[in-house]
C-alpha cells in the first residue's frame, strides 16, 4: 500500500560549471520544451575506453526519526533511502566512489554539529579543484523567519535558526568553500505541512532550485504536491530517492554507453516517478551551466554502443512461497521478499533478466530468465522448496574435518582442509565445507586459496552472510580493503545484528585511515557484542587516531581485560571464539603467528600514547615497556619511547634520560631504516649528541 509522506520534497542535483545561461521555459508537463532543450552531447561507443573519473568524495545524510519531532512528524524511509545510495556510491558498477571517501551521517548521528562538521570542514579540506563531489540529504526542510533549513536530527522547531542547516549557507558551502570541478548536491529535502504552513512549500522548492544559478538542479516534485514513499518500491523507498538509485546503478544510462549523465538521471526520474505515481509526482529540473562530460556513474556491463533509443521501463513484482527469501536479479541482491508481501522493483529495463531466489539451507530457485515488458508489470513467483540434503559421506567428513579443526594446530588445520577438499568433492554444493576450507586455508597463510573457498560458498549460498564475513576477514589479510568493505556493507544491510560484520568493518576502515566510520562501525560491534574483545580494541584505534585520548584508554583497557588470558593455552595458530575467527583480518605476514600477543601489545602501545597525550610520561613509559615483551623491537614502541623519554629530559634536565631516549631511536634504526620514524629519530639522536656533548 502507498503512503504518502506528510511533507513536499525538494531534490537539488548539482553539477558546477562555467557560465550560467538562463534555463528554457518549462511545458505543463514541468520538462522543459522540446524544442528548446538542451543539445545532449552524442557519446562514441565507449566500449574499449572507460570514462575518466576524477578523486571523488560524498557526504551521505539520512535521517527518518527526529529527536524532538512528534510521531506524527517522523518519516519512514530517509534512513534506508541514504544507505542504499551510499551502497550504489561506493559499487565498482555504479559511483565508483571509495569507500573511505564517503562518509555517512544516519539519524541520531545526523545532528547539527556534525553535519556542520562535514559541510564546513571536512570536504573543504580534503577536496580538490580537479576532484568529483556529491552531497545527498533525505529528511525534513522547514522555513523560518522567511529562510529555508535543512533540518538535522536534534532539530528544535521552537528555535530552528539555531538547530537547522541554512539552505543559503549550504549553497556557498558548495559554491565557495568546497573545491571540485565536479559538484553534485542531492537533496530530498522533505518539508512537513503538518508543522509549517503549507504555502512555505513554495519556498522551500524555490530556495532549493536556487542555491547556486549556475548549477544542474532536479526538484522531487512540483511545488505543492505530494511527494510518496512506500515498501513498494524496493523493500521501502522514497519513490523519487529510489529512481535516484536505479539510475546511479545504470537503468539511466539511455544511450548505452555505460555512463549516468546529469541530462540522463533527470530524464529517467522524472519519467519513472511520473509513470509510478499516475502524474501525482512530478519532478522538475532547471538547467543552468554544467560540464556535460560529469560522470555521476559508470557501470560496464551496460555499454551497447551509442544512440540506442531510450527504453520504456517495466516492473519486476516478485512474490515467494517462503518467509525471508533473498532476491537477486541479474547477479545483484535487490532484498528479501517473505510469504504475502511481494517484493516491487520498478524501473526494470525491457528484455531478459535472471532472477534467483535464494534461502540458506535450499536448494536456489533460479537463476532464470525472465521477460520484462515495456510499461507492464513482470510478476515472478520465487518457489523456496527443496531442502538440501546432504550425502551421508560427506558429512561424515565434514564432521571429521570440524574436529581436526577444532584442535586448532598447524598439523590438524592440514588434516582438517584434506576433509573439507573431499567432502565438496562429494557435495559441490555443500557451502558450509567451503566456508571451513576457506577459514582453514587462510589460517595456514594460504591466501588465494582461502579467498577461492570462500567465494565458493557464497556462490552456493548467497545469502551466507557469515561466509561473506568470513571472506572479508581473508580480504583483509590479503590487502583488498575496499572489497572488504564492500561485502561488510551487503552483511550489515542483510543482517544489521551481525556483530562480527561491524567489528571487520571498524578494521577495514580504521586500516584505510577512516577513523570516524571506524569508530562509528566499531560501536555498534562494542553494542551487539559487548564481550567481543577486538571490537574494543579497534573502537579504541580509531578514539586514539581521533584525539581521544581518554576514551581510548578506557576501550583499550576493556580489550586488555577481555583478552587476559594465557595464548599458550590453547594451541592455536588463530584462536576461534563463539565460532569465529579471533584475529580475523589481523593476520601478520612474517612468521608473526600469535595474534594474540601482537595485539596485547599493539594495546598497552594505544595506553602509552594515550598516556603521553595527556603528559603523563612515567605512566605511558610504564605501558610502552609492557607493549615490548610482548612485541620485542616494535619500531613504533621503540619511537614512542625514546620521544618520552626526550620530553621527559626537557623537564627534569637528566641526562640518564638522553641516554635511554637514544638508546630506543637507535632501535627504531636497526628496525626499519627507510621508515619515516628512523628519519625522525636520527635528528634526535643528532640533537641528544649535541646537548650531551655541550654537558
Amino acid at each position: 500500500m502507498i503512503s504518502l509522506r506528510i511533507l513536499v520534497c525538494g531534490l537539488l542535483l548539482a553539477a558546477a560549471g562555467v557560465g550560467a545561461q538562463t534555463a528554457p521555459p518549462a511545458n505543463a508537463t514541468g520538462s522543459a520544451a522540446q524544442d528548446t532543450r538542451d543539445l545532449k552531447v552524442v557519446r562514441p561507443d565507449a566500449k574499449t575506453v572507460p570514462p575518466a573519473i576524477p578523486r571523488s568524495y560524498a557526504l551521505v545524510i539520512g535521517i527518518a526519526s527526529y529527536k524532538n519531532l512528534p510521531a506524527a512528524a517522523q518519516l519512514q524511509y530517509p534512513n534506508r533511502d541514504a544507505e542504499d545510495v551510499y551502497t550504489a556510491l561506493i559499487s565498482p558498477e555504479g559511483g565508483q566512489f571509495p569507500a573511505e571517501n564517503v562518509h555517512k551521517l544516519i539519524n541520531e548521528k545526523a545532528t547539527v554539529a556534525n553535519i556542520r562538521h562535514e559541510l564546513e570542514e571536512w570536504l573543504p579540506a580534503v577536496t580538490k579543484d580537479d576532484d568529483r563531489v556529491l552531497i545527498y540529504y533525505a529528511g525534513h526542510g522547514f522555513v523560518s523567519g522567511g529562510k529555508a533549513y535543512l533540518a538535522p536530527f536534534d532539530v528544535d522547531i521552537h528555535n530552528i535558526a539555531a538547530t537547522a542547516y541554512p539552505m543559503d549557507t549550504l549553497g556557498l558551502d558548495i559554491g565557495g568553500k568546497i573545491k571540485g570541478k565536479w559538484k553534485v548536491l542531492i537533496t530530498d529535502a522533505c518539508h512537513s505541512g503538518a508543522i509549517t504552513p503549507e504555502a512555505d512549500r513554495t519556498q522551500v522548492n524555490q530556495t532549493l532550485l536556487s542555491l547556486q544559478k549556475s548549477l544542474f538542479s532536479l526538484t522531487a516534485s512540483r511545488d505543492r504536491e505530494q511527494s510518496f514513499e512506500s515498501a513498494n518500491w524496493g523493500g521501502g523507498h522514497g519513490i523519487f530517492t529510489y529512481y535516484v538509485i536505479k539510475g546511479i546503478e545504470g537503468e539511466a544510462d539511455t544511450n548505452g554507453d555505460g555512463i549516468v549523465s546529469a541530462d540522463e538521471l533527470a530524464e529517467y526520474v522524472h519519467t519513472n516517478v511520473r509513470l509510478a505515481t499516475s502524474a501525482q509526482q512530478n519532478p522538475t529540473s532547471e538547467r543552468g551551466s554544467f560540464d556535460p562530460n560529469m560522470v555521476l556513474a559508470y557501470n560496464p556491463s551496460h555499454v551497447k554502443g551509442a544512440n540506442l533509443p531510450p527504453p520504456q521501463y517495466g516492473n519486476l513484482i516478485i512474490e515467494s512461497n517462503m518467509d525471508n527469501t533473498e532476491v537477486w536479479v541479474d547477479g545483484k541482491s535487490q532484498g528479501v521478499v517473505n510469504k504475502g508481501t511481494p517484493l516491487r522493483l520498478p524501473g526494470i529495463e525491457p528484455g531478459a533478466h535472471t532472477i534467483k531466489g535464494v534461502h540458506m539451507g535450499y536448494e536456489p530457485d533460479g537463476p532464470r530468465d525472465e521477460q520484462v515488458y515495456p510499461g507492464q508489470d513482470t510478476t515472478v513467483t520465487v518457489r523456496i522448496l527443496i531442502a538440501r540434503n546432504r550425502n551421508h559421506a560427506a558429512v561424515e567428513l565434514f564432521d571429521k574435518g570440524i574436529e581436526q579443526y577444532n584442535k586448532g594446530e598447524l598439523t590438524a588445520y592440514k588434516k582438517a582442509a584434506e576433509y573439507f577438499k573431499q567432502a565438496l568433492a562429494i557435495d559441490a554444493k555443500y557451502s558450509q565445507a567451503a566456508l571451513y576450507l576457506g577459514r582453514v586455508e587462510n589460517a595456514l597463510f594460504e591466501d588465494q586459496k582461502a579467498l577461492a573457498a570462500f567465494r565458493v560458498a557464497i556462490d552456493v549460498d548467497p545469502d551466507y552472510t557469515e561466509a561473506r564475513s568470513s571472506y572479508a576477514a581473508a580480504l583483509l589479510d590479503a590487502g583488498d580493503l575496499d572489497e572488504a568493505v564492500r561485502q561488510l556493507n551487503l552483511v550489515t544491510r542483510r543482517d544489521p545484528g551481525s556483530g562480527m560484520a561491524w567489528y571487520l568493518m571498524s578494521q577495514a576502515y580504521a586500516r584505510k585511515g577512516d577513523y570516524v566510520d571506524g569508530k562509528t562501525a566499531a560501536e555498534e560491534a562494542v553494542k551487539l557484542n559487548p564481550k567481543n574483545a577486538e571490537a574494543h580494541f579497534w573502537l579504541a584505534e580509531c578514539q586514539r587516531q581521533l584525539k581521544q585520548p581518554v576514551e581510548a584508554e578506557t576501550e583499550y583497557s576493556n580489550y586488555l581485560t577481555l583478552s587476559n588470558f594465557d595464548s599458550g593455552l590453547s594451541g592455536k595458530m588463530n584462536y576461534y571464539m563463539a565460532g569465529y575467527l579471533f584475529g580475523a583480518g589481523s593476520k601478520k605476514r612474517a612468521a608473526q603467528t600469535d595474534i594474540w600477543r601482537e595485539l596485547r601489545g599493539q594495546a598497552n602501545l594505544g595506553m602509552c600514547d594515550c598516556e603521553w597525550m595527556q603528559k603523563k610520561f612515567d605512566s605511558a613509559i610504564g605501558y610502552c615497556q609492557k607493549a615490548l615483551t610482548y612485541i620485542p623491537k616494535d619500531m613504533f614502541v621503540n619511537y614512542r619511547l625514546g620521544v618520552i623519554y626526550s620530553e621527559k629530559f626537557n623537564q627534569a634536565n637528566q641526562l640518564g634520560l638522553l641516554a635511554a631516549a637514544k638508546s630506543h631511536f637507535s632501535l627504531v634504526i636497526a628496525a626499519n631504516p627507510d621508515a619515516n620514524e628512523a628519519d625522525r629519530a636520527r635528528k634526535y639522536i643528532k640533537n641528544i649528541d649535541q646537548v650531551m656533548a655541550q654537558q
